[in-house]
């Protein structure tokens, strides 16, 4: 759509240590803050076109892990539960939407509609929170960070078909990792909005599709 009007966020960040800023594969990151990582490689803004071989990543990793300040640590199916009960509270408090949920050992993928706070800001707290409730259970000693560092990747998501598509694949993540499907209390069934039932056809997002044809 052109000038499209964004209705929700795709959000992804990593665990701590699991994405590092010279990943092989690229990553979001400007600079290497860690004297002790510069020497493994260096940085590539954004994802890299050809990816490396799993064997490269994993040599990485294998000396990287070594170098770094804190453990990391995959998070247990007891902690996966801790960090969603920090979701669900952060996702009521501020009144976020969420259509999808995923906590892997390793990243955590979210589908939320879109609010007054930006996708920054919505990542923000619900990394703090998160992060204080595996301290508070002792899943973590005070200071481990948790989360890699610098935020993560959003995608902006501005029409219903793309948000669909994107559930899908976040419901998908755990299934295909040999895991258990997640169905959290927090996760709102998509309806479409804001082409949902009943929507007016009058609306900002309405006059947009239809000035560039994709209505309805």
């Amino acid at each position: 759509m052109a000038n499209p009007i964004v209705i929700a966020h795709h959000l992804i960040w990593t665990a701590y240590g699991t994405w590092l800023p010279n990943d092989p594969r690229g990553s979001g990151s400007h600079q290497v803050s860690c004297d002790v990582l510069k020497e493994l490689g260096d940085l590539h803004y954004g994802r890299k076109r050809v990816q490396p071989a799993g064997w490269e990543i994993r040599s990485f990793y294998d000396q990287a892990h070594q170098r770094l300040r804190f453990p990391v640590l995959p998070f247990s199916m007891d902690e996966i539960r801790h960090i969603t009960e920090a979701f669900a509270e952060v996702c009521e408090a501020e009144r976020y939407t969420c259509y999808a949920c995923a906590v892997m050992p390793d990243h955590v993928h979210l589908v939320i509609r879109k609010h007054k706070d930006q996708a920054e800001g919505m990542m923000e707290k619900l990394k703090v929170l998160s992060r204080e409730r595996l301290e508070a259970e002792s899943a973590r000693f005070e200071g481990h960070p948790v989360w890699t560092g610098g935020g993560g990747w959003k995608v902006f998501l501005d029409y219903p078909d793309d948000v669909e598509r994107t559930i899908g694949y976040v419901q998908k993540n755990p299934v295909q990792a040999r895991m258990a499907a997640q169905e959290w209390s927090f996760v709102t069934p998509y309806d479409r909005w804001p082409l949902h039932p009943g929507h007016s056809e009058k609306s900002p997002y309405v006059k947009a599709l239809k000035k560039v044809g994709r209505y309805p």
